[in-house]
């Protein structure tokens, strides 16, 4: 690995205060991308801001219709958290569904989110449930902040706060793992908030996490997995790789769809 500087501060102030003094600093979430490709030395940053000890970045609560939980929650903390369970509990079962217990007990919910990986699970639930993403800077709605593979509406220093969830009515996501990885092959995530339907698609799209618009008509008129019966999509737009075709993976959009509704109710 490269020589870099190392700095665990205390408060979102001060990381943000560390940020402006480096353009070129890094933040450190969970590490599962930041490590790794430092390791490998396709990155290298001369300095490194560990948000692990900011207390303010943590916690899950309930606040009026919303489920706001903290970017620095782990994916354990969101699988075992009863608040969670109790407002979206299909969210909570999609953090289980997360890498392994290492990956779980290490990996944060606003680290995800900030990489916006294709095949990471949250960004589909994020954009599903038109969450509100909160940095220290502003609020940036789920259709505006995811804008391509690995690329948000972050700026420079700009760092998630937090995750605000409107709960919905009924909300599910199934996926097609990756065996090895367990990443998503194909993620489906739906939700529904009174007689609106929002779908969104993880792992499949060339261009990362997507709504599913043609599905999210159907699923608006009647929410039910018949519904979404002969709604296909546009293969032409979905990535290929040694694991899964884009023809494949555009089957699977259709299958996953039908168990993620199936699974909400």
């Amino acid at each position: 690995m490269y020589a870099f500087q190392y700095h665990r501060p205390q408060s979102v102030a001060d990381a943000a205060a560390l940020l402006a003094s480096d353009s070129e600093a890094k933040i450190l979430a969970g590490g599962h991308t930041l490590l790794p490709t430092m390791k490998q030395r396709l990155a290298g940053p001369k300095t490194i801001v560990d948000l692990g000890h900011v207390a303010e970045l943590k916690g899950i609560t309930k606040s009026g219709n919303a489920l706001v939980i903290g970017a620095m929650t782990t994916h354990a903390e969101v699988a075992g958290s009863e608040v969670v369970r109790g407002a979206i509990p299909n969210l909570a079962r999609l953090a289980t569904m997360i890498g392994d217990a290492h990956v779980r007990h290490r990996g944060t919910i606003g680290g995800s989110v900030a990489n916006n990986d294709p095949a990471a699970d949250y960004p589909a639930a994020v954009l599903a449930l038109n969450a509100t993403v909160v940095t220290n800077k502003r609020e940036i709605k789920a259709d505006d902040f995811f804008k391509g593979l690995f690329s948000t509406a972050l700026q420079d220093g700009e760092i998630i706060t937090r995750l605000s969830f409107p709960i919905p009515g009924k909300f599910g996501y199934a996926k097609f793992a990756q065996p090895a990885s367990l990443f998503a092959l194909v993620g489906v995530a739906v939700a529904q908030t009174g007689s609106s339907a929002r779908v969104a698609v993880t792992g499949a799209g060339s261009s990362g996490v997507f709504r599913q618009t043609a599905m999210e008509g159907a699923l608006g008129k009647g929410w039910s997995a018949q519904s979404l019966a002969g709604i296909a999509t546009d293969a032409g737009k979905m990535m290929s790789d040694i694991h899964g075709d884009s023809a494949y993976r555009a089957h699977l959009v259709g299958v996953m769809a039908k168990r993620a509704v199936a699974q909400a109710g």
